[in-house]
């Protein structure tokens, strides 16, 4: 399948120096290209709740532990602004 991808934008790019319409079109085949494919390679930045898919406990590892260094990284740089953000918070309570 991605053969046929590649010939097809060889063949655009191709026909781009006779009419712009075709770089157009080369550029909309590779966007679709790096937009469909499932396992483009980059990892999911999101915070979310959403159900992560690993194929192996080694991506999920590898998951856990970027969260955690991230975790431990911000936790430490954060840590005074939430200090004082809760002694304000308890002194605006009462």
């Amino acid at each position: 399948m991605s053969a046929l991808f590649l010939i097809l934008l060889v063949a655009l790019i191709g026909l781009g120096f006779l009419d712009p319409l075709f770089w157009v079109a080369a550029a909309v085949v590779v966007y679709g290209i790096t937009r469909s494919r499932p396992d483009r390679g980059s990892r999911d930045r999101g915070g979310g709740s959403e159900p992560r898919d690993y194929r192996d406990y080694r991506d999920y590892r590898e998951h856990r532990n970027r969260q955690e260094r991230w975790d431990r990284r911000y936790y430490r740089q954060n840590r005074a602004r939430r200090r004082n953000q809760a002694r304000r918070d308890r002194d605006y309570r009462g």
